[in-house]
């Protein structure tokens, strides 16, 4: 299963980036839901179910699409390493 990690980068396989915020459960439904921040335009919060932030792609969709899940972590290094004191 695709683990996804709180205060991490996550691009959309349509090309956008979100942080993962935190997750929480439906209070009808009890599904596990994860609360994410869109990383452009107004920064606003959005939730999704938690199946649905793990799938993968419908690659018969969306065939030029070459990542996997709908979702996947972006390791992003930090910059501050090449300067110096």
């Amino acid at each position: 299963m695709n683990r996804i990690l709180l205060n991490r980068v996550y691009k959309h396989f349509k090309g956008d980036y979100y942080l993962v915020v935190d997750f929480a459960k439906d209070c009808e439904t009890l599904e596990d839901v994860v609360i994410y921040r869109k990383l452009y335009e107004d920064g606003a919060l959005w939730i999704r179910s938690l199946s649905s932030f793990q799938e993968e792609v419908d690659h018969k969709k969306y065939p030029k699409v070459t990542q996997k899940y709908k979702f996947e972590l972006q390791e992003i290094e930090s910059v501050r390493k090449n300067f110096q004191k």
